[in-house]
């Protein structure tokens, strides 16, 4: 038990979304949002520890661009606690995939919103990452999820998708797209993070009524399928979330036991190639 919290404890539970941001590293050319700051040690300071979190998935930061080297320098301090998403190039040699596996990276990042990748190069990218035993974390607007459907459902890699399918307008759970995305799970071959419901929630927090409902609904019918993130140190946003609130969140949106240990332990054991009793 979480004394502190008074929620469940989970040995082996991994925070599946994390940016660490680190001073020195130069960002791209007229960065959206200059990163504050944000090194491993303060993670586990901050999120880790007071949180009971074992494990991480460290996505690299659209302000760094195609260069993964801060991401590669934080996983070699989590002593292999850790696993990371790449920004790549859909160019990028064989070998680059290879180096950065060594570290390890399983998957690469499309970020579809914002005009850092597109669509068209989204399935030769999978077939490539299907060689390496990689996955693609995708994050778009999950509005436009029946446009893109079936493409999704015959990518030829496993897929992850980020922040709860990450409606821009948050949509009800028998809305036409939300359904699309519940197709796009139905295939065992996708998982949904269930994760900053502050970037796209229209009533707030901290309850973020419109978007936890659907974290609820994707509990209910794919337990199997979810992970669960803080996003930290959740870029753009101020105030900041406090990662506490968004751990008690997980609690009202998985209520038994069972499912949150799949959701924090098991499912990301599986999809990131942790060992259970590592």
């Amino acid at each position: 038990m979480r004394q502190d919290l008074g929620l469940e404890n989970y040995p082996g539970a991994c925070d599946c979304h994390v940016h660490i941001y680190e001073d020195g590293y130069p960002t791209v050319p007229d960065v959206a949002w200059v990163p504050r700051h944000s090194p491993v040690s303060l993670y586990r300071s901050q999120v880790q520890k007071p949180l009971g979190i074992e494990r991480a998935v460290l996505i690299q930061p659209t302000a760094y661009g195609f260069d993964n080297s801060c991401m590669i320098d934080a996983l070699r301090q989590f002593e292999g606690a850790a696993r990371g998403v790449a920004l790549l190039a859909p160019d990028v040699p064989d070998g680059d995939i290879v180096r950065l596996h060594e570290h390890g990276v399983r998957a690469v990042r499309y970020m579809l919103i914002g005009g850092v990748l597109d669509w068209s190069s989204l399935e030769p990218m999978a077939a490539r990452m299907r060689d390496h035993g990689w996955m693609i974390n995708l994050q778009f607007d999950g509005r436009v999820t029946p446009e893109h459907e079936q493409i999704l459902k015959r990518l030829p890699c496993r897929l992850v998708i980020d922040h709860t399918g990450k409606f821009l307008e948050p949509v009800a759970p028998d809305h036409p797209s939300f359904q699309s995305l519940l197709r796009v799970l139905d295939t065992g071959r996708a998982w949904i993070k269930l994760s900053a419901p502050y970037e796209t929630s229209k009533t707030g927090g901290p309850r973020y009524d419109d978007v936890s409902l659907l974290a609820r609904t994707l509990v209910e019918r794919f337990p199997e399928r979810c992970l669960w993130a803080t996003n930290w140190p959740h870029p753009s946003q101020d105030p900041i979330p406090m990662d506490a609130d968004l751990y008690a969140l997980l609690f009202s949106w998985a209520t038994s036991s069972d499912a949150r240990r799949r959701i924090l332990v098991d499912n990301p054991a599986h999809v990131y190639g942790y060992s259970l009793g590592q």
